[in-house]
């Protein structure tokens, strides 16, 4: 965080972050259809690091779980943030975070599904 950054700005700026690289993964899903729902795809971390570019493997049915709440994000293992979202589910190669207070707020206000 820099100098002049809020807790709140950061925290902010982090679910913007991971709001953009859910936006990713919507784009590269969409081109998916159709797949087996038991083959594994790979889709970007969802983490709040801009400089973050790992992929993390799941299933299309297993991406659908995660996006059924706006506040939910699937990250490489390692990468979440205790302060702003709580562990869900861990998995081999991931874990689905749901973000807490303002943070889930702006996931939720910016989910793209939320028509």
């Amino acid at each position: 965080m820099r100098a002049s950054d809020s807790p709140m700005e950061s925290n902010d700026r982090i679910a913007r972050n991971e709001a953009l690289f859910r936006e990713v993964n919507e784009r590269v899903e969409a081109g998916l259809w159709p797949v087996s729902d038991d083959k594994p795809v790979a889709f970007r971390c969802e983490c709040g690091s801009l400089h973050c570019n790992q992929l993390v493997e799941l299933t299309v049915a297993a991406y659908e779980r995660v996006r059924a709440s706006g506040a939910r994000f699937v990250l490489v293992r390692g990468h979440e943030i205790p302060q702003i979202e709580s562990v869900l589910e861990r998995e081999a190669g991931y874990v689905v975070v749901e973000k807490l207070g303002e943070a889930a707020e702006v996931c939720q206000n910016t989910d793209p599904r939320d028509d």
